[in-house]
């Protein structure tokens, strides 16, 4: 007993079997080797406190079990392996949320799920996501709800992968959050979407608001479903047969689901639709109808291509949409529809099924050598510890093999129980089917007897309003015929009215600017047109009052007139009786009666002639009426006639302005690309090499500058014109024009300025004629540009032109202030010494060649007269540098 291990507590089933067994059983006694008898032990003679700590373990084992059973089963339903979910481990799933009442289990093993890493394992959760809201307890809405903000982080994470699986798994997260959304609004409606129509009728109400609000969001509802549809269908391969291969079928096996709930949603939207046709126009509910027409379409070519696939034909028989939708117009068209049934066949056994969960707890029988010790364990913990006695070993091991055979024996009743159960459920089900069939006939025929019984009323309205009294009649027709005169006259009115509006048309065609004073003058003849029409309609309504008002009186009439009838007939009788009494009473009642029926015929055929009569104002006030409403049809063909001209006017007026933009941005950009040619030509001559022998004073490169400052003022003053006005860009054209010109003839003079200025200052200014060209350059580029012509600013032009300025300043002479007599006088006395001093060098070269001649001789000598020589050519090269400069001061 101290090697032996130790079982855990046994399972209540297993428990309350062997109670059971020791209730209906008696005890067996245990004899020993002497013969002696000894009572054996039952579980009723066990403490209360092994009792209690035996269920205590018991609970939590199960506990344990159902933990252990439930993540096995959403690990095998939801891993990264591209295979379709298999039912059996979702059909734990949901049985698991009917056992605990909600999903409290399945979201603490979710969370802890790698959905962000892998697609494929996101879109599987979304599949069981959407079956457990479909098939599990009523509570797993609020705890899915609890744990949106979750999915739909999900959702929008892979939303932004260009992942397959990925996308899928966004736009069906769309779908959970949408479908969660609307169940959470509507309680009335469970996740499964199965209600009656009794169900549907009271969840939409009676106030149209919230049956138009209802209606838009089954519409988004149904939208979501097909879109998970369209994504399934655009990222199957159509090359081969997709449903056959387990990535196809992975893909696919949501759809299932969606069938389901399309089918639902379909069949309510159209009982909606119905009623809102019965409670509002047919105009208000337009864009209902083009939406639901949409989505039928839709919906009917994903059921058509749901039905070829064949891995759809062994799960579910998807239905058949009628050829056209229904004609929400007609109200006689509710009974011919027909709602969609969707039919999930019978699973039949597989090959790798696993033994069911027991709605009866029933442990697992023994088989194994150490099973049968946890079993004695388990009598150890109640009977204590065991005894040397073989014979009581042997009593308690019968006991246990009496229990496995009872156990086995409810294990086969349960299958046998499960299988009929089946069989009723299958039963129940078709004849569910059929008796749903049979109420869709009846609701057909009842809607059939419910339009032939509006049909003989209108009949019996249209006899009652044939009755009426003649007098009142003729009075009747005067009325109308005074009233057709009236109209006759608001009629002559509306044609003078149609006149004036013909008039009105022709001016304006010859006065276009006039042309909206005339449109507002034709809208006012039209309302008050429109104000006449309701007038005529107003008097066409009371003058029907009146009549139906003198029907019910003449049909008063002729119920008092049948009462005297009668009346007259009782009287006849009874003269009848006394006429055998006295024959001279019956000749004067006979002739009474005779002038009766005379009055009778005579009051028959007035009233026959009156109806006649009363028949043909009818067909006069129709015809008056079909009169009025083509002249009113031909009113409005007109004003929409000249509504058209008018808008074609004002599209061409349109076209010629923005041509004329056009073409005045075109000149602009012509005249910029002339004057950036010019400009670059201007730049180019800088660095030419041709153009280093020009050269140019600073004064007149500070002139040439200034007139550019000048000009760029002009052409931002001509630019805010454009920008104003830019269907005028004369003032624009003209400065560029100035511009290009100036700034050409600034940078080639700046350059040749340059060329006599000292090094700093001369590349200084050959820099700042670069920077010149380049803004110029940048900013007419920007002109050339629409996106950027309003943002132009020629403010780094300016800067660049006032810098040449700054330079050209610089390099005035200092003297400038000095008079323009004496600056002669001082320049040819300067002159004048220069070429002294240079005459004086000359001679003292001259001597010191002498001199080198006389005291030199070889080498030495001609060195020294190599030298002189340069000396003197240098000289000479000065005085005639001065003498040009002299000229070209001169």
């Amino acid at each position: 007993p101290g090697t032996r291990a130790r079982a855990p507590p046994p399972a209540p089933a297993a428990a309350a079997a062997a109670e059971a067994a020791t209730r209906t059983s008696p005890p067996v006694p245990h004899r020993a080797a002497a013969g002696k008898t000894f009572p054996m032990n039952t579980i009723r003679q066990v403490p209360a406190k092994v009792l209690h700590r035996r269920s205590v373990h018991s609970l939590e084992a199960e506990r344990e079990q159902f933990d252990r059973q439930q993540a096995a089963s959403i690990s095998k339903a939801i891993n990264s392996q591209e295979v379709p979910v298999k039912e059996k481990h979702a059909r734990r799933i949901i049985l698991g949320t009917h056992h605990e009442k909600g999903a409290f289990t399945f979201w603490s093993y979710a969370i802890g799920l790698p959905l962000s890493s892998n697609s494929i394992m996101s879109w599987k959760f979304c599949h069981v996501l959407h079956k457990i809201l479909r098939d599990g307890h009523p509570n797993v809405l609020h705890d899915f709800t609890r744990h949106k903000s979750n999915i739909r982080e999900m959702g929008n994470l892979w939303a932004h992968m260009h992942d397959r699986y990925g996308q899928l798994a966004s736009v069906y997260v769309k779908l959970l959050n949408t479908k969660m959304d609307f169940h959470k609004k509507h309680s009335e409606f469970p996740p499964n979407l199965e209600v009656t129509d009794e169900a549907l009728d009271k969840a939409s109400g009676t106030d149209v608001n919230d049956i138009f609000q209802l209606t838009v969001e089954m519409f988004d509802y149904m939208d979501c479903e097909l879109k998970v549809a369209e994504s399934v269908f655009r990222s199957l391969d159509t090359s081969y047969a997709v449903s056959q291969t387990p990535s196809g079928q992975c893909r696919l096996a949501p759809l299932i689901q969606v069938i389901q709930d399309c089918s639902h949603l379909y069949h309510y939207t159209v009982k909606l639709m119905f009623k809102l046709h019965s409670c509002l126009p047919a105009e208000t509910l337009q864009g209902h109808r083009d939406r639901f027409y949409d989505e039928f379409h839709s919906l009917k070519s994903f059921f058509s291509r749901s039905r070829d696939m064949l891995y759809f034909k062994r799960l579910i028989q998807i239905p058949k949409l009628p050829e056209s939708p229904p004609n929400f117009l007609r109200a006689s068209a509710l009974a011919e529809h027909v709602k969609p049934v969707v039919i999930i066949p019978d699973e039949g056994p597989t090959d790798d099924i696993e033994e069911p969960e027991s709605l009866i707890e029933v442990s697992a029988a023994p088989v194994t050598e150490s099973q049968n010790l946890v079993d004695v364990d388990i009598f150890d913990a109640a009977f204590g510890p065991p005894t040397n006695n073989s014979f009581e070993k042997d009593e308690r091991n019968l006991q246990i093999d009496n229990l496995k055979k009872e156990v086995e024996m409810l294990k086969v009743e349960l299958e046998r129980v499960k299988s009929e159960a089946q069989k009723y459920i299958a039963q129940l089900k078709a004849q569910i089917n059929g008796l749903e069939t049979e109420l869709e006939e009846t609701r057909k025929l009842k809607q059939k007897a419910l339009v032939d019984n509006e049909e003989l009323r209108d009949e019996l309205e249209n006899l009652r309003r044939q009755k009426g009294d003649a007098d009142k009649t003729e009075f009747l027709l005067v009325e109308s015929e005074k009233k057709v005169q009236a109209n006759e006259q608001r009629y002559n009115k509306l044609k003078e009215k149609h006149s004036d509006l013909v008039n009105t048309h022709a001016e304006l065609l010859r006065k276009s600017a006039e042309t909206t004073k005339q449109l507002t003058v034709t809208q006012q003849t039209r309302e008050e047109e429109t104000r006449t029409k309701q007038e005529l309609e107003f008097a066409m309504e009371e003058a029907k009052r009146e009549a139906e008002m003198k029907l019910e009186d003449q049909s008063f009439t002729m119920e008092q007139l049948k009462r005297e009838i009668e009346a007259k007939k009782e009287e006849l009788a009874t003269i009848q009786g006394s006429l055998r009494s006295s024959d001279q009473a019956g000749t004067e009642m006979n002739s009474r009666l005779r002038s009766l029926e005379a009055e009778k015929d005579n009051l028959r055929k007035t009233v026959a002639e009156k109806e006649a009569e009363a028949y043909s104002l009818k067909n006069t006030l129709q015809e008056r009426e079909m009169a009025m409403r083509t002249e009113k049809d031909k009113a409005c063909r007109e004003l929409e006639e000249l509504q058209g001209k008018f808008t074609e006017k004002a599209n061409r007026e349109q076209l010629l302005q923005q041509k004329l933009l056009d073409e005045q941005f075109h000149m602009v950009q012509g005249t910029v690309r002339e004057a950036e040619s010019i400009i670059q030509d201007a730049v180019a001559k800088v660095d030419d090499p041709l153009h280093i022998r020009c050269t140019s004073s600073p004064d007149y490169l500070i002139h040439r500058a200034e007139a550019a400052m000048e000009s760029v003022n002009l052409m931002q003053q001509g630019h805010s014109q454009y920008l104003t006005n830019m269907a005028d860009a004369s003032s624009l054209l003209q400065a560029l024009t100035r511009f290009a010109h100036l700034a050409a003839d600034t940078i080639v003079n700046g350059s040749a300025t340059s060329h006599l200025a000292p090094t700093d200052q001369a590349d200084r200014l050959t820099d700042g004629c670069r920077e010149c060209g380049k803004e110029s350059l940048r900013y007419l580029g920007e002109l050339k540009d629409k996106r950027s012509v309003s943002r132009a600013d020629p403010a780094a032009v300016r800067s660049a032109i006032q810098k040449i300025l700054d330079l050209g300043q610089e390099l005035r002479p200092k003297s400038i202030d000095v008079k323009q007599e004496e600056l002669g006088d001082m320049v040819d006395k300067e002159m004048a010494s220069t070429s002294a001093a240079i005459e004086d060098a000359v001679k003292r070269i001259e001597e010191m060649m002498k001199q080198a001649r006389q005291g030199s001789s070889g080498i030495k000598l001609e060195v020294n007269e190599r030298i002189l020589n340069s000396c003197t050519s240098l000289m000479k090269v000065r005085k005639y540098t001065l003498v040009f400069r002299c000229l070209l001061n001169d």
